[in-house]
């Protein structure tokens, strides 16, 4: 399985991004795919992830009201919007998709300007 993660960049804050994360390869019809962030200094932590059946897990509660993720099974995508970006929102973001294992995609940079 590839992921191509691609829709970073640099934004103002209160402004919005929205990233995409596209599954190739021997992808399963059962697979979560999710968001991972990195912020300079920080550990990666867990962003959020849909189900294959479209339901939402938040990880991070800075998120929520902010952030929504979707998915496109026939396409093998899923989209985040981000809104209202804050400075804090400032990270490299990395998608992942779980099927027999957890695969990563490269990152794509989101940089949210005060």
């Amino acid at each position: 399985v590839q992921l191509q993660a691609s829709g970073g960049g640099l934004v103002q804050a209160g402004g919005s991004l929205r990233l995409t994360c596209a599954a190739s390869g021997r992808t399963r019809d059962d697979y979560s795919i999710g968001w991972f962030r990195q912020a300079p200094g920080k550990e990666r932590e867990g962003v959020l992830c849909i189900s294959r059946s479209e339901e939402t897990t938040y990880y991070a509660d800075s998120v929520k009201g902010r952030f929504t993720i979707s998915r496109d099974n026939a396409k093998n995508t899923v989209y985040l919007q981000m809104n209202n970006l804050k400075p804090g929102d400032t990270a490299i973001y990395y998608c992942y998709a779980d099927t027999i294992k957890r695969y990563w995609g490269q990152g794509t940079l989101v940089t949210v300007s005060s």
